[in-house]
């Protein structure tokens, strides 16, 4: 049986990771977080005090060994030789991995090493313009959105849980800056592909959203 390509695109906070990470284990396909890709170098970034330097950044892309190793349903990121797993989801990265997004050279960098990833199928990949950018001939593509009340929520759960203190209309508003940042960028905006189902999350169980991708790749 061809071992499928799957690109799950959407905004922060919509369920993709949880998401893609379930359909991955369903289907036995590996599972690869381009966003913790980018948190990533947005971590690397602060750590090394080079968050307003764009040139800078390019150059810690080109040179940086980042790894993601998925084992049993986790992804673990490290940074040469470093777990940040836990620490690219503290809310400085969050407020700053948007902009860091945006340096063509470092999105350049990334595409190569995402499509190089995929090349043998059996993947399921999820980002921001995976079906659009990355993937363009993925076999299924997915745009999961839901609204961002419901979005804000799942994040200060998620954040309230791991210790931090932060209001939801703060977490609204960062939802949609960050919304506004990544639909707006020059290089690989945030949009569904032409051909991408979309799937909203807002009431959909995560079960029920996981269903709904395997049964198209059964399509």
């Amino acid at each position: 049986m061809k071992r499928l390509t799957i690109a799950i695109d959407g905004p922060a906070g919509a369920g993709k990771s949880t998401v893609a990470k379930l359909v991955a284990k369903k289907l036995g396909y590996t599972y690869i977080d381009t966003g913790a890709m980018y948190r990533a170098v947005a971590w690397q970034s602060l750590h090394e005090n080079i968050a307003s330097d764009n040139e800078a950044i390019a150059d810690l892309a080109r040179n940086l060994d980042l790894s993601l190793t998925y084992v049993d349903g986790n992804t673990a990121v490290a940074v040469n030789g470093r777990d940040i797993t836990e620490a690219i989801r503290r809310p400085e990265v969050s407020r700053l991995v948007a902009a860091v997004a945006q340096v063509p050279a470092l999105r350049q960098v990334m595409l190569v090493l995402q499509r190089n990833m995929a090349v043998d199928g059996g993947v399921v990949m999820d980002g921001r313009d995976i079906g659009t950018y990355v993937l363009p001939n993925a076999d299924i593509k997915v745009f999961l959105t839901a609204s961002i009340a419901e979005r804000a929520k799942r994040r200060w759960h998620e954040l309230t849980k791991s210790g931090y203190t932060i209001s939801l209309a703060e977490l609204e508003n960062e939802i949609a800056c960050r919304d506004k940042a990544d639909s707006e960028r020059d290089i690989a905006p945030l949009i569904a592909a032409a051909d991408a189902v979309t799937i909203d999350t807002t009431t959909l169980s995560i079960a029920d959203a996981v269903d709904a991708i395997l049964t198209l790749c059964k399509e």
